[in-house]
């Protein structure tokens, strides 16, 4: 390689650096979403269809016979959404499609999807286990139905988080995780987005093959994220 080519190479990968370094220190003015007020809307939806009850202050989980009693509690945190978030940047229809990723399979329904976001639901009836993957993007897994048991390298107990908890996964940490039997959950990512689909993309590739997912992953997450790219949120 010549000196004159090194030499634009390096400047191009400077600049890139710099405009990567200036939009990770700029991409919190570009949340639409708090994770506190995320989990006390996914325990007022619990609460209200008879999922928890409070007990001398502390949220008892209610047992429920099926998934089923979970529908009223996914309407009713999308409906609470649309009255206080723009509904510019939510998702005009309920698109249910399967995820298979880190060994895990379920399905998802996509709210939110933006390059420094996304709010979806996620789960199973039947179980599921996997690895979280490792990600650049910090997530909030908000318990609708069933449990989560999860674990970290180096531990010898397992960690268990029930209907109306929530287990964060800071970005760059990883876990191995169960859903005990059936489980749905509201998940929320903030932070850099793309470079986890391939995460979300590659078991298709190399063990489901169902290219038909595939397509409906990129064309729905596409689309919203290009979307509101151009009403400006990043």
């Amino acid at each position: 390689m010549s000196k004159q080519r090194l030499l634009i190479l390096s400047l191009f990968v400077l600049c890139l650096s710099a405009i990567i370094g200036y939009l990770d220190s700029i991409k919190t003015r570009f949340y639409i979403f708090d994770p506190k007020q995320l989990h006390t809307l996914a325990q007022r939806a619990l609460i209200a269809n008879g999922h928890l009850k409070n007990i001398d202050g502390e949220l008892i989980p209610i047992p429920q016979e099926n998934a089923n009693t979970t529908r009223p509690v996914i309407d009713y945190i999308v409906a609470e959404l649309r009255k206080t978030i723009d509904t510019r940047y939510l998702t005009n229809e309920e698109e249910w499609i399967f995820n298979n990723a880190g060994g895990a399979m379920g399905a998802m329904f996509i709210i939110h999807a933006s390059f420094t976001e996304y709010l979806i639901i996620f789960g199973t009836p039947l179980g599921t286990e996997g690895h979280t993957g490792l990600h650049t993007a910090d997530d909030y897994f908000h318990i609708l139905y069933g449990e989560q048991w999860a674990f970290s390298a180096g531990s010898l107990d397992k960690e268990i988080y029930q209907t109306g908890s929530v287990h964060y996964l800071p970005k760059g940490t990883s876990k191995q995780f169960k859903m005990h039997k059936g489980c749905w959950a509201l998940e929320y990512a903030r932070g850099w987005i793309p470079p986890m689909m391939p995460f979300g993309l590659a078991d298709t590739l190399t063990s489901t093959l169902d290219f038909k997912t595939f397509y409906h992953t990129i064309r729905i997450s596409g689309r919203e994220m290009i979307r509101n790219l151009l009403q400006g949120k990043i």
